[in-house]
């Protein structure tokens, strides 16, 4: 019997929006007929930028009701998890580099009461998230390297979406 698949859904991310104007421009998106934001939140270790943090979250929070997709380009998400939770985050994904333990931190943002996904970068193999599926709402098959925009599409990341 085939697998149903899930229809996409598109995740605009605020990380290019005038910060200025925040509450406007997710008006803007919220009418174009998005359904959930993308948060790219940068630790300036895991990945050489900085972006958002907790309050940024919180006022995203705020301002919409939408659904909140808070991707942690972090070191240790495991100790910022509670803060993302706590800021109305509702899926918090984490890159499996970057978690010393996965199913741990798969149990720790499922136990704060947030969706879990799991990002893999181009060069780590599909089969790295095998062994926590069964506790993880979404794969982030990253198909540029994090931390920058603007960056070339890495088709070679392709195949990792059809592997079993």
């Amino acid at each position: 019997m085939p697998v149903a698949r899930p229809t996409p859904r598109i995740a605009p991310s605020i990380l290019d929006c005038d910060f200025r104007q925040l509450a406007a421009q997710l008006r803007l998106i919220a009418d174009a007929g998005s359904e959930l934001f993308h948060l790219d939140v940068m630790d300036g270790h895991f990945v050489p930028n900085l972006s958002i943090g907790v309050p940024i979250v919180q006022a995203v929070s705020d301002a919409t009701d939408l659904f909140l997709d808070t991707h942690l380009m972090i070191d240790d998400p495991d100790r910022y998890a509670g803060a993302f939770a706590k800021a109305g985050s509702d899926n918090i994904t984490f890159h499996i580099e970057a978690s010393a333990d996965p199913p741990s931190t798969v149990r720790r943002i499922r136990d704060l009461g947030c969706q879990v996904g799991v990002a893999l970068n181009p060069a780590t193999p599909a089969h790295s998230v095998y062994g926590i599926l069964p506790g993880v709402d979404m794969i982030l098959v990253m198909t540029v390297w994090p931390g920058f925009g603007g960056q070339t599409f890495i088709e070679e990341c392709l195949p990792k979406i059809r592997d079993p």
